[in-house]
């Protein structure tokens, strides 16, 4: 049997590797930045440079630059590629997992937010992938040649993931993930009042042709550019500027529910990567600045986890469902909303 792809829920899709990263210097002049690379860059040449710039691989400021862009003091320069740099090696480390279940062909893991489920953009140490070959031996490989994944989730997002120990299990699950045949919820904040009790997304999701470390929603004659994705909502309790929210994934598209609920006008709560790191919806108050704020500082990550996974087991044919509680840094956010549009008299 043909193993199918990999899902991959809300991570990258076509994901760029960090090569490279500077940050210029207080005293930098302005220069071309094919030629200031090529000062630090080894055995690199300049139409190589200019090469990686024109095919949208060279960042200052997280925006992609052409090869006649002037660095500035205190830029930060980034080079990414497609694929990982050749000098990376896997190493295994003793990273201690949360196993919500294991038996002899599959486990399922609570990933906490912060950590990367595989290395990548400039990741390479402490990642979920160092974690899993140090604690399991001979896990099989992947579509894209990772040891046990059958999905994966952001780094900032928390929440479940099950992992294949072999081949058989590897090949069943990823099959099911690829026929939309599995279960997957998640919990979000989003910014908003989210006015439908429940509903769904649908809208290709592919690259943003400005920034690339964004993906964003494709439609009419330029629905080509992305692929099908389907999201659908349901709101689970209304906290005045904002609304907790559950997704369910029909499709494990790039950052789909992050982008599905930005295109709908409710940008997920402190996603700095989307905008949902300012103020969206509120007033002017200086109080209720200082409120949200507040917010931000308890959750300082995008509101999302990953709350419930259910597939058929690869042996038995059982369908198994796992659940997972609301992270405490997300939980105390909900909690200060809910206390406050309780006391508040909200348009």
């Amino acid at each position: 049997m043909t193993q199918a792809p990999l899902e991959i829920d809300d991570n990258n899709d076509d994901e760029l590797y960090e090569h490279y990263a500077f940050t210029a210097e207080k005293g930098q002049q302005p220069l071309r930045i094919d030629k200031y690379l090529m000062n630090f860059i080894e055995n690199a040449t300049r139409n190589k440079i200019q090469t990686a710039a024109k095919n949208g691989s060279i960042y200052v400021n997280d925006i992609p630059v052409k090869q006649n862009y002037k660095v500035k003091p205190f830029d930060k320069i980034r080079v990414l590629f497609e694929h990982p740099p050749y000098e990376y090696l896997l190493t295994p480390e003793n990273i201690p997992l949360d196993i919500v279940y294991e038996d002899d062909v599959l486990l399922v893991v609570n990933k906490p937010a912060g950590m990367v489920v595989h290395p990548g953009h400039g990741n390479y140490s402490g990642t979920l992938i160092n974690a899993l070959t140090y604690h399991f031996d001979n896990l099989p490989n992947n579509s894209s040649n990772r040891p046990g994944l059958v999905h994966r989730i952001d780094k900032d997002t928390s929440g479940l993931l099950v992992i294949a120990k072999t081949e058989e299990a590897m090949t069943h699950l990823s099959k099911q993930f690829f026929d939309k045949t599995s279960e997957r919820e998640y919990v979000a904040i989003v910014w908003g009042n989210v006015e439908a009790d429940s509903g769904t997304v649908e809208g290709n999701i592919g690259r943003h042709p400005k920034n690339r470390l964004q993906n964003t929603v494709f439609e009419g004659d330029e629905a080509d550019k992305g692929k099908p994705a389907v999201t659908h909502y349901k709101v689970i309790e209304r906290l005045g500027y904002v609304t907790l929210v559950s997704c369910k994934l029909e499709t494990g598209r790039t950052h789909q529910i992050r982008v599905h609920m930005k295109h709908i006008g409710h940008t997920l709560f402190n996603d700095e990567r989307y905008g949902g790191e300012k103020i969206l919806k509120g007033t002017t108050f200086s109080k209720y600045k200082q409120f949200v704020d507040n917010c931000f500082k308890v959750l300082p990550r995008q509101a999302l986890h990953a709350k419930t996974l259910g597939f058929e087991h690869p042996i038995t044919g059982a369908f198994m469902r796992f659940n997972s509680e609301i992270p405490e840094d997300m939980q105390q956010c909900i909690d200060k909303w809910r206390n406050y549009s309780k006391h508040q008299d909200l348009e």
